[in-house]
C-alpha cells in the first residue's frame, strides 16, 4: 500500500452574529479550518486539519509513493518543512486517522490503549462581566463538567479578579476553576505587552484566595526564569506551552522546570507523532499534559486520543461557551458534532482512526479558493 495522493482545501464558516475571543481585539466573522486528505492506492483516505498548511504545496513528492504506516518518517519530513514554512502539522493527524483505518483500530489504542475516554473541562471563550459568568458556571455544572476555565484580559486584571469571583462565590467548590491569562502570544494587530513576572506573582496571590487550579499563559512564552520564578513561590499550577512552535521549547519548559502542566496542541507542534513524545517526557518530569484544543473537532479529537492513550488524563480543553462558541459552530465539517455525556467525559470509542465522519455538502458549500491537488 502506498500514498497515491494528497489533496488540501480551505473552507470558511461564516459566523453571524460574530464571535469575539478573549485573546484577540477583532471580532471573527468567520471560522477558517483546512482539511487535508490523504488518499492511498487502495482507496484509503486519512484526514486532518489546522493551520493553513503554507508552503506545502511542491513538497507532495515526499511523501507520495511511500508507506503510509511509516509515521516516524514522516514526523521527520514534516518537522522539516514546518521549520522552512507553516505549521503542516495537520497531515502528521491525516497520517494517524489513515493508520487507524489501515489497521481497524482507533488512534488511542494505537498510540497505548490506556483509555477509551479522558475528562473534560469547558473551556470558555469570551469576556462577560462578573454576573454572567457566574451564569455560565451554573451552565457548566448542569451540562456535567467537573472544571471550567475563565478567561482573563479584561483591560485590568483587578475586573478581571472580579468576574472570577462572581464565579467562585456563585458556584462554590462545586467546579474546579482554570484562569487563562493570555499573555503568551498575541495576533499582530494586538500590540500590548505581556504582565511581568512581579505583576504575575502578584495576580498569582489574588487566584491562590480563589482556590484556582492552574494558572495558564501568565507570561511571555520566552520568559522561563518568570515561569520558574511563578512555579517556586505559588501553589497554583503553571500552566503553558499551547502554541510552542518548536519541539525544542517545549523541552526546555520541561527540562527546566518552568510549568506544572503544559499545554501544547498537536496541531500547531510536532502533530501525534511529536507529543507522544512531550507526553512521555512530562510523565517522566512529573508534570501534566493536557492539550491545547481551542479549534476544530479533528483538532479536538486529535488531542483527545493522544490524551487518552498515553496518559492519566487529568483534563482536556473542551470549547465550550454558548451562544457565542456551540459545538455545531466549532464542528460545521461533521456529520455531527463532538460532544461530552452528562458527566463531561468524552467518549472515544472503537471507530477506527480519528472516528470522525464528515459532512460533504457543508464542505462543497463552504469551500474559499485556493483548493490545491496533487496526484501521483
Amino acid at each position: 500500500m502506498k500514498i497515491a495522493a494528497i489533496e488540501i482545501t480551505q473552507h470558511q464558516f461564516p459566523l453571524d452574529p460574530p464571535f469575539l475571543p478573549s485573546w484577540s481585539s477583532k471580532p471573527r466573522t468567520k471560522f477558517d479550518a483546512t482539511i487535508v486528505r490523504v488518499r492511498t492506492d487502495t482507496g484509503l483516505e486519512g484526514i486532518g486539519s489546522g493551520d493553513y498548511m503554507l508552503g506545502f504545496p511542491g513538497h507532495e513528492h515526499v511523501f507520495i509513493g511511500e508507506d503510509p504506516l511509516r509515521l516516524e518518517r514522516h514526523y521527520r519530513a514534516i518537522s522539516h518543512l514546518t521549520f522552512h514554512y507553516g505549521r503542516c502539522w495537520p497531515l502528521d493527524l491525516a497520517l494517524w486517522d489513515l493508520a487507524g483505518k489501515i489497521t481497524g483500530q482507533p488512534c488511542w489504542k494505537l498510540l497505548g490503549g490506556l483509555s477509551p475516554r479522558i475528562r473534560c473541562y469547558a473551556s470558555s471563550g469570551t469576556l462577560r462581566d462578573g454576573e454572567a459568568m457566574a451564569d455560565l458556571a451554573e451552565r457548566v455544572l448542569a451540562r456535567g463538567f467537573p472544571a471550567m476555565k475563565v478567561r482573563f484580559r479584561r483591560g485590568d486584571w483587578r475586573a478581571d479578579i472580579k468576574a472570577l469571583e462572581a464565579v467562585r462565590a456563585r458556584v462554590g467548590d462545586k467546579l474546579e476553576l482554570m484562569v487563562d491569562c493570555n499573555q503568551g502570544w498575541r495576533f499582530p494587530w494586538d500590540t500590548m505587552a505581556a504582565w511581568t513576572a512581579k505583576d504575575a506573582l502578584r495576580i498569582g496571590r489574588e487566584l491562590e484566595r480563589l482556590k484556582v487550579y492552574w494558572m495558564e499563559e501568565p507570561l511571555h512564552r520566552a520568559d522561563r526564569a518568570g515561569m520558574r520564578l511563578l512555579r517556586e513561590s505559588l501553589d497554583v499550577r503553571i500552566a503553558g506551552g499551547e502554541l510552542d512552535r518548536e519541539m525544542a521549547e517545549l523541552r526546555d519548559v520541561i527540562a527546566e522546570g518552568c510549568l506544572d502542566v503544559v499545554q501544547p496542541d498537536v496541531v500547531s507542534v510536532g502533530g501525534i507523532t511529536g507529543l507522544a513524545k512531550v507526553a512521555a517526557m512530562a510523565a517522566e518530569h512529573g508534570i501534566a499534559f493536557t492539550p491545547h484544543t481551542w479549534g476544530n473537532g479533528i483538532g479536538l479529537l486529535a488531542n483527545a486520543h493522544l490524551a487518552a492513550g498515553t496518559t492519566d488524563g487529568q483534563f482536556l480543553e473542551f470549547p465550550w461557551d454558548p451562544p457565542e462558541w456551540t459545538n455545531q459552530r466549532r464542528d460545521f465539517m461533521f456529520q455531527a458534532p463532538v460532544d461530552v455525556d452528562a458527566e463531561g467525559w468524552l467518549v472515544l470509542g472503537d471507530a477506527p482512526g480519528l472516528g470522525f465522519a464528515l459532512d460533504e455538502t457543508v464542505l462543497k458549500r463552504t469551500r474559499a479558493d485556493g483548493v490545491v491537488k496533487s496526484n501521483n
